[in-house]
């Protein structure tokens, strides 16, 4: 089951590219835990940050191998 859920969506200048995405994660832990709760299924946050200058995240290709 895929849930889909709009969250938030950031612009950073690209040195807070790391930063910015560990909040973005962070922010999202109590909605991780209710989904598992409610819906007895693993769930993850794939944080996707878009830079004004083009910049994009070391990780996000892995990040991006990870949906089904």
């Amino acid at each position: 089951m895929i849930i889909k859920r709009n969250l938030p969506v950031a612009v950073r200048g690209d040195t807070n590219v790391i930063k910015k995405e560990a909040v973005n994660i962070s922010k999202c832990k109590d909605l991780i835990i209710e989904v598992q709760g409610m819906w007895n299924v693993k769930a993850k946050v794939i944080p996707v940050i878009i830079v004004a200058t083009g910049t994009i995240s070391k990780s996000l290709r892995k990040y991006l191998s990870n949906i089904p």
